[in-house]
Formats: C-alpha cells, sequence, structure tokens
C-alpha cells in the first residue's frame, strides 16, 4: 500500500517532493524518485533546482516485512504502484522474465516484457491477468500510462495544469492541489489514461442475466460456489499477515468476514464504532461473547465529532455530509487501529450493491427483475466514486489498509450470476440479501445477526443523528469548518 504521483511536461525537481509530502500519510516507511532515468531515494533536495519531462513517486507502507522501494525500474521501463496483485506468484511461476525482486508489483513489467509493443496495446491484456487491487503508472521511455483495478479499489486521480505544459496523476487530490492543478478527475476504472488520453478497457464486471430460479439445486450449487469464493477472497487478502483487523459493526457483512478469518486458522482484532446504546454498539457486544473475540470500541460523543469532522473533511477532499457521516465511521476504527500498531482492516463494503442490501432495491424489485439487475450493476460501476475513495482516504489518513473481501472480482462476477430472486424474494422483503444470509448461517454466524435488518455506518453507530441535530446546528462551527 502506497501514495503514488507522477508528472509529465515542463517540471521542476519541487513539484514531486511537495506532492509525495502531501501523500506522506499513504506511506510513512519510505519514499523513491524517478526523474529523467535517474532514482533516487530519500534524499530528494538537490532535485530542487532540477528540471526535467517526467518524474514519477511512490511514498510506501511497510505491512508483511520490508518492502522494496519503488520506484521499479528494469531496461525498458519504470513502474510507480499502489495496491496489491494478488496472484503474482502464479504469474512468477509461468514466466521468464529476471526478477530482481520478490514484491507482487514486478510482475506487471514482466507481462508488459511479454506482451511488448505500444503501452495502449499492451496494457489491456496485462490487466486482464491481474488479479488484485491496484493502481500504477508506467514509462517506457517514450509513451506513459495509468491504471487502477477494475473495480476501483484503490484511486487514482489526474488533471492539467491550465497555465502551463504540467500533467499529473496521484493517489490522493491534494497532491494535484499542491501544486497548481486544480481542475482534478478521478479515473474511471473502465479506462487508462495513456499520454493523457482516455483509453477505454475491456469490461471485467459481469451483467448477467436475472434468470428466475430454476430449482433448488440451482440454489444450492450457486450458495456453496459464493460461499467458496468469499473464503479463497478473504484468505488471499489476509495470507502473509501476522494481524488483521475488521471494521465491525455486528451485522451479517463483517461477521461473516470474522467467521472465514476464524475458519482460516486467524483470530481477527475487531472495530466497532458507536453511541453507547447505539444498534451497532449492541450486536457488536453480543456477537463478541457468543464468538469470544477481542472488541475495540470507538465511543462516539458530540466532543468527539467536532474533533474529527475537519479530519475525515481533509481526508474525503469534499463538503458531502452524506459522506462525512459513513466516512467517520471508518476514521475512528481505522485511528484506533492504528494506535494499537494494526496495518490492515477488513470491511464489508460492496455486499450490499452486490445482493441487494439497501432498501432502495425494493422500488427496483416491483419493476421486474431487470430493472433490479440493472440497478445492481450500475451502483457497482459507481462504487468507486460513492464509497471506495471515500473509505480509502479516512483509513490511509491514519496509514491503515483498507481491503474488502466481497469486491474480488470473482465474487463480484459470481454474484452477478445469482438470479435476482435469491437476493431479494419480493418488494416486501425487508432483510433482502437471503442468499448471503445463508451463506452466513452455514458459516456459523449467530442466528440473531443473520436476521439482523440493514443499518448503515452513519445511522447504526448514531452518528448521523449527532452530526445533523446537533453538530451542523451549531452555525459558528460551520461557518469555520468552511472557511478552513
Amino acid at each position: 500500500m502506497s501514495g503514488i504521483a507522477g508528472l509529465f511536461g515542463d517540471l521542476t525537481g519541487s513539484w514531486l517532493t511537495e506532492m509525495l509530502k502531501k501523500l506522506e500519510h499513504r506511506g510513512p516507511d519510505g519514499s523513491g524518485i524517478y526523474v529523467d532515468g535517474q532514482l533516487f531515494h530519500g534524499e530528494t533536495k538537490n532535485l530542487s533546482r532540477r528540471e526535467f519531462k517526467v518524474a514519477l513517486g511512490q511514498n510506501s507502507l511497510s505491512i508483511a516485512g520490508s518492502e522494496v522501494q519503488q520506484p521499479l525500474v528494469d531496461e525498458e521501463r519504470v513502474l510507480v504502484a499502489n495496491g496489491r496483485i494478488y496472484n503474482y506468484q502464479e504469474l512468477k511461476q509461468s514466466s521468464n522474465y529476471n526478477f530482481r525482486t520478490n514484491i507482487d508489483w514486478e510482475v506487471i513489467l514482466s507481462l508488459l516484457d511479454e506482451h511488448g509493443g505500444q503501452l495502449f496495446q499492451a496494457i489491456p491484456k496485462v490487466v486482464e491477468r491481474l488479479d488484485g487491487d491496484y493502481a500504477f503508472v508506467v514509462f517506457d521511455g517514450e509513451n506513459w500510462a495509468a491504471v487502477r483495478d477494475p473495480v476501483g479499489v484503490k484511486p487514482l486521480y489526474y488533471g492539467a495544469h491550465q497555465g502551463m505544459d504540467l500533467f499529473g496523476v496521484a493517489s490522493e487530490r491534494k497532491a494535484l492541489w499542491e501544486i497548481g492543478i486544480r481542475e482534478v478527475d478521478s479515473l474511471n476504472p473502465g479506462f487508462m489514461l495513456c499520454n493523457r488520453e482516455l483509453i477505454p478497457l475491456p469490461p471485467r464486471i459481469k451483467k448477467s442475466a436475472p434468470l428466475d430460479p430454476v430449482d433448488n439445486s440451482s440454489h444450492v450449487w450457486l450458495k456453496s460456489k459464493l460461499k467458496a469464493d468469499l473464503i479463497r477472497s478473504v484468505q488471499k487478502r489476509i495470507r502473509g499477515l501476522d494481524r488483521v483487523g475488521v471494521v465491525f459493526s455486528g451485522g451479517v457483512d463483517s461477521t461473516i468476514l470474522v467467521q472465514i478469518c476464524l475458519s482460516l486458522g486467524v483470530k481477527p482484532e475487531l472495530y466497532t464504532v458507536g453511541r453507547k446504546g447505539s444498534p451497532d454498539i449492541r450486536f457488536s457486544h453480543e456477537a463478541v461473547d457468543i464468538m469470544g473475540l477481542t472488541l475495540y470500541t470507538a465511543q462516539v460523543t458530540e466532543e468527539e465529532v467536532r474533533r474529527c469532522v475537519p479530519l475525515v473533511l481533509e481526508a474525503i477532499e469534499e463538503w458531502n455530509i452524506m459522506k462525512l457521516g459513513v466516512g467517520m465511521a471508518t476514521f475512528m476504527a481505522a485511528e484506533q487501529a492504528a494506535e494499537n500498531g494494526l496495518r490492515v482492516l477488513l470491511s464489508g463494503q460492496g455486499a450490499d450493491e452486490l445482493f441487494g442490501g439497501y432498501h432502495r432495491y425494493l422500488e427496483l424489485c416491483k419493476e421486474g427483475p431487470v430493472a433490479l439487475q440493472n440497478g445492481l450493476w450500475q451502483d457497482l460501476l459507481q462504487i468507486y466514486g460513492v464509497n471506495l475513495e471515500r473509505d480509502d482516504a479516512v483509513a490511509m489518513a491514519h496509514s491503515v489498509e483498507l481491503r474488502v473481501p466481497y469486491l474480488d472480482l470473482q465474487v463480484i462476477n459470481r454474484a452477478m450470476d445469482i438470479p435476482t430472486h435469491y437476493k431479494i424474494r419480493d418488494h416486501n422483503d425487508q432483510l433482502r440479501k437471503c442468499i448471503l444470509r445463508e451463506v452466513a448461517a452455514e458459516l456459523s454466524v449467530p442466528e440473531f445477526i443473520v436476521k439482523r435488518p440493514k443499518k448503515a455506518a452513519q445511522y447504526g453507530s448514531g452518528i448521523h443523528q449527532l452530526l445533523v441535530k446537533k453538530v451542523f446546528k451549531d452555525q459558528r462551527y460551520v461557518d469555520k469548518l468552511k472557511v478552513g
């Protein structure tokens, strides 16, 4: 996990170092810079007077042992990357590339070497073979390209300076704002940037037909496959970790992740956020009493909300009350995890979009299975901008990586193959996510959690109520925030 940045055009050395300084929280364990064929690690003061055309930089977050510092280079290319490639061992075994390191990112260089040719031709073939959550920028001496994973789990932003020949990409908007690039866009996961041009990538999220259930055997088969896919997804994301945490609400999505961890021989630490007596606090404590795990609770008070509001706004980089409320829960969980020395948290993000968890899906259900399937698919395509970038930002504000097993590509495509009737029985189904709840029961999730209705994080924690009825009623406080 890291923060990455790239600049192209008529550049000076200080700009990239200024960007990396803004991204320091994303990678406090080391930094590296590439400028026009030269690599620098650590000390970069001598770059301040340099002029150059291409610069790539990275701040690294060490999670499992020591990490080789980026940028990575070979005879033809230089790469900076953020995230994880989960199938890198398999890719290495089938490659004739001369690997110089043991880190996952080098397989991207090997695949580019294998496919050769122009970047815009090679990269679509490369990303088809990657299983992971990633964002990367690569330069081959003539051309450059920027890519993020098909779902958009890892962030990447871009923009051009309006007054000079300067184009930049970075893990957060604020890094681009720092050097005067004010008009910043989020890179759509369905596209890559190649020499400042957006080029579509082959879609990897299926839009399956919402078939009516055929018989009970198909239901049983799909359920068993979904369960196996979820177990594999969690296994990939906790492999090699000494410790792992879960953003825990006492709901079915997060408890499934806990039970899978336990089935794999890993005892996760649980982090719950909420007001005293709030639903998330109550359910989390009841669940922990049964599961016998360690629960860390971040108490939500008006004072705590006031403290966190400007910090969360700084992280999410926009004034959005809904995102603020949802993001604050993850922010506070990650804050406590960081205080405990934890570097990785699992999140249940994505389960509602895959299995019809939100109440609004009942209206689509009234219109029929096609309308519901289209709604789920569209929400998946937009989840990077609606939820993922926010959650990544608030967790990385504390140098904690958030991993999202439900948004594994295999899990997503399995879920899209499941008939909508197995997710929402009809427009009166107040629980929803039927097949996922059945999987939960098979994984020994306590029955009272299996049957717990959906409660969004900002409501289940009580944060939204404090924000709306207390904190934002204080006009002086709000005015001060907006000025700041």
